[in-house]
């Protein structure tokens, strides 16, 4: 067992996909990126995690549609919703756990995902 938590990140946009690993990892996390809802849910169902990061806008399904399929395969795993809209629909944000917007900064983002790694019932991180 890991004494890193497990993140599972869901984003198409590359460069931020990238570039939230990256800030992450150096924060002590294990990361697993996907680039899409669907590979998202797959890698979900196949692997456990602490939580998971998905992005609002995704090419085949919306953030709040894939928090919606991650509850029913694990609904005690925390769910961030990253999104670059400041008013997302009610009906959204009930899926999720927490929201947070895309371009905050580093300290804020890293803090809002140690909130929600912290939800997680087990006490024990995600195992391989």
């Amino acid at each position: 067992m890991s004494d890193q938590p497990r993140l599972l990140c869901i984003d198409d946009e590359v460069i931020g996909l990238k570039v939230r690993r990256a800030v992450l990892e150096r924060a002590g996390y294990e990361v697993v990126t996907a680039p899409d809802g669907r590979t998202g849910i797959e890698l979900f169902a196949e692997q456990l995690f602490d939580g998971v990061v998905v992005d609002f806008l995704l090419p085949d399904a919306d953030g709040g549609q894939v928090a919606s399929q991650l509850r029913q395969i694990r609904p005690e795993v925390p769910v961030m919703l990253l999104s670059a809209y400041p008013n997302l629909p009610e009906e959204v944000l009930q899926r999720v756990d927490c929201s947070v917007m895309k371009g905050m900064g580093t300290e804020e983002f890293l803090r809002s995902v140690a909130a929600m790694v912290k939800r997680h019932p087990s006490g024990e991180h995600a195992s391989r």
